[in-house]
């Protein structure tokens, strides 16, 4: 292959995926705006992986989102994938802990029970079940185009599992099991809905070309900036550079002060040139809803002892009313495990109902 050939390909691959992303765009805004007529009539699915605890990416990213979309009306529904933490990890160590955390933090930043159906996937038999019709939908090749799937087989450098070669068609069940037509997500997740949509719009053709069993979910494409962690690299856990929604006062100061920055005492906002300063000033920006460039103008020649300060009183001061709701909530972890099996149920409800009819679509009630 020549490299003018190469080229061709990478810069035709491009344009198809620009193209992609602004049909995308389009569809979002039109959902987002029948959305805010009628709420009522819009399923939204997210979640989480139990690898860990949130972080205030998580919160601007997805979480304040959630809340907003649960009170606007939507009918909210959040999936605690377990199943999908060993995609890539051998361990399911402290993953109980995890899980009763994410739900902790969920009501701490204003998530309700009984608005929102939080689940998991090793609770719902039937919704893994969809697993097996489904894959019969879509290519290998399909497959290993899924970037999340790409990047990992780079990234991992050992041989590729086969519950992460098919983590795109088990989002597919989390999304159509209860026949989601919503999923906020960012840019780099967009792959995921539309291989999801390909996946109804293929059973639909055909199973049930009459009665269409599955809804081509709309992606809604997150406004939410990227925030980076406090070395200016990506935000997260595996880093250590990420501020977690649960940790106290004390432990978010420490790790603040910790924060690299560099040597020049004027405090300026450059993300390329100066991308651990500017990761604080970032942060800072999001917590009090100010211009970052408005802070390092403030904090001027002070330099990055009175930057840090300033982060660390805006970040503590936001999470504070999140940190009290948790600890109140936490002292009754009963409560929370009740939850936890409340959703559960709810979720076998809509599971077993969704695979009676996708048995029936394919002919399979005897």
């Amino acid at each position: 292959m020549t490299d003018d050939t190469q080229e061709q390909q990478i810069t035709a691959a491009g344009n198809e995926m620009s193209a992609s992303f602004l049909a995308a765009k389009k569809r979002s805004d039109a959902t987002l705006a029948k959305l805010e007529e009628n709420p009522g009539k819009f399923t939204m699915l997210t979640g989480d992986r139990p690898t860990g605890r949130l972080h205030l990416g998580h919160y601007f990213g997805s979480i304040r989102e959630r809340v907003a979309m649960q009170n606007r009306g939507v009918n909210s529904n959040i999936i605690i994938a377990d199943y999908q933490v060993i995609t890539d990890r051998d361990t399911t160590e402290h993953i109980e802990d995890n899980v009763l955390n994410l739900v902790l933090d969920y009501m701490a930043a204003g998530i309700d029970p009984n608005k929102t159906m939080i689940f998991t996937h090793s609770a719902v038999p039937a919704e893994n079940q969809l697993m097996l019709p489904f894959l019969s939908l879509v290519t290998e090749a399909e497959l290993h185009r899924n970037p999340t799937v790409k990047s990992e087989m780079e990234a991992s450098g050992h041989a590729l599992t086969g519950l992460l070669l098919t983590y795109p068609v088990h989002q597919a069940c989390d999304i159509l099991f209860c026949k989601a037509n919503v999923v906020p997500i960012g840019k780099d997740n967009l792959p995921h809905v539309e291989i999801t949509r390909t996946i109804a719009r293929r059973f639909n053709e055909r199973y049930a070309k009459k009665r269409p069993v599955f809804p081509e979910p709309a992606a809604i494409l997150s406004e939410a900036p990227e925030i980076p962690g406090l070395d200016g690299r990506k935000m997260s856990k595996s880093y250590g550079n990420s501020i977690m929604l649960g940790a106290t006062a004390e432990e978010t100061a420490k790790l603040i002060k910790k924060s690299p920055t560099d040597s020049e005492r004027r405090i300026t906002f450059d993300p390329i040139a100066r991308p651990q300063v500017s990761a604080l000033l970032t942060t800072a920006g999001l917590v009090t809803g100010r211009d970052p460039k408005e802070i390092a103008e403030e904090i001027g020649d002070s330099g990055a002892g009175a930057l840090k300060q300033y982060v660390i009183e805006s970040v503590n001061e936001f999470l504070a009313p999140h940190r009290e709701r948790r600890v109140e909530l936490s002292k009754d972890m009963d409560s929370i495990r009740d939850i936890l099996h409340d959703g559960n149920k709810r979720a076998n409800e809509i599971a077993n109902e969704t695979l009676e009819q996708v048995r029936e679509a394919m002919g399979m009630r005897y």
